[in-house]
């Protein structure tokens, strides 16, 4: 077992742990840290052995590419073939931020990082934590969401910490993410761009900036290789059964009133404007309707609570799709490993 190191926002001013992240990063030793998005597990990016180590780490298939975290934009042209006019408009609009952008990589990435393929997935992190690590280390980490593999994301110190304590090197407390579902990722590879996971970034606002259509492929189900993190294997499961409810209102709670299997392990996970007409049972309100962002920031943290409390049946009322409520919606329809009941 690792001695992991816990270290919070004051230690990385200091000089020995600055020197200590750095020789780990250089040694293929493995550092968890905050993002806007969700917690990351990183390594060098560009050391094979580091992807190797994320991935034993993680129990993660080492066919699911890895996203490279960059300290400046100017960064990109080391590892990427070529940056295209409309890919520098969204560099300038978005980042940092939580937007990855796919390129045609240069021979410098191995292909541990990316999944064995010849496309790297980057993005400029807009936390200021991870900038002074990336700054520190003086490399560009692959870093994942700091999650075993299947589980859901982290948004908190205290998840990563039950997760990779005495399996990584250092953990970095910065609290919780304030965003909390992972980035968009678009593959700017195409003359039509093509989303392939949603995130806080929406559609509209990348159309918005570019001025013309995307192509969105980030509700299709892959079994073949894929190009970004999410779109393959299952995510965000708790380990109770999970199906999500569509319909009206009254509808939903008149099923759920009518389950002979309702008991103190069944839960239900829904926007607050609901909790009060369901007091019959177990409910774990994710925040108001009129608050999308906040749901957001809680649902990886309401999915790590059912495995918390034991929770084998979990039902989770569907929610707006609009704006960031489309890539809400993605994480909750993986959680349920596509199990839907319409009523």
């Amino acid at each position: 077992m690792i001695k992991t190191k816990l270290l919070s926002i004051e230690d990385l001013d200091k000089i020995e742990i600055q020197d200590q992240l750095k020789q780990a990063i250089n040694q293929n030793k493995l550092v968890i840290f905050p993002t806007e998005t969700v917690y990351g597990i990183g390594g060098n990016a560009l050391n094979e052995c580091s992807a190797k180590a994320i991935y034993e780490a993680k129990g993660r298939p080492q066919d699911n590419p890895l996203i490279v975290h960059i300290h400046d934009e100017k960064e990109v042209a080391k590892y990427a073939l070529s940056i295209s006019e409309k890919a520098k408009r969204l560099m300038t609009h978005f980042w940092p931020g939580p937007l990855t952008l796919i390129f045609q990589k240069k021979d410098i990435v191995p292909k541990q990082t990316t999944g064995g393929l010849e496309t790297v997935a980057i993005r400029l992190p807009s936390n200021p934590i991870a900038q002074k690590l990336l700054n520190i280390v003086g490399c560009p980490l692959a870093a994942p969401s700091a999650n075993l593999s299947g589980k859901p994301s982290s948004t908190m110190f205290k998840h990563v910490k039950e997760d990779f304590y005495g399996k990584v090197d250092f953990i970095i407390d910065g609290g919780k993410s304030t965003i909390g579902l992972e980035s968009t990722v678009l593959d700017v590879t195409k003359e039509v761009f093509v989303l392939l996971r949603p995130g806080s970034i929406t559609k509209k606002a990348i159309e918005d900036v570019l001025n013309e259509p995307i192509i969105d492929q980030s509700g299709e189900r892959n079994t073949e290789k894929v190009m970004s993190p999410g779109m393959k294997y299952t995510h965000y499961k708790p380990k109770g059964n999970v199906v999500l409810l569509s319909g009206k209102i009254e509808n939903i709670k008149n099923y759920l009133e009518s389950l002979t299997s309702l008991n103190s392990k069944t839960a239900l996970i829904c926007a607050t404007d609901y909790q009060t007409m369901f007091s019959f049972m177990n409910v774990f309100p994710l925040g108001n309707l009129e608050e999308m962002n906040l749901i957001a920031s809680n649902l990886f943290s309401s999915l790590r609570e059912m495995d918390e409390k034991e929770m084998e049946q979990i039902f989770i009322i569907e929610l707006p799709k609009e704006d960031i409520g489309y890539a809400i919606m993605n994480r909750v329809l993986k959680a349920a490993g596509y199990q839907t009941l319409k009523l």
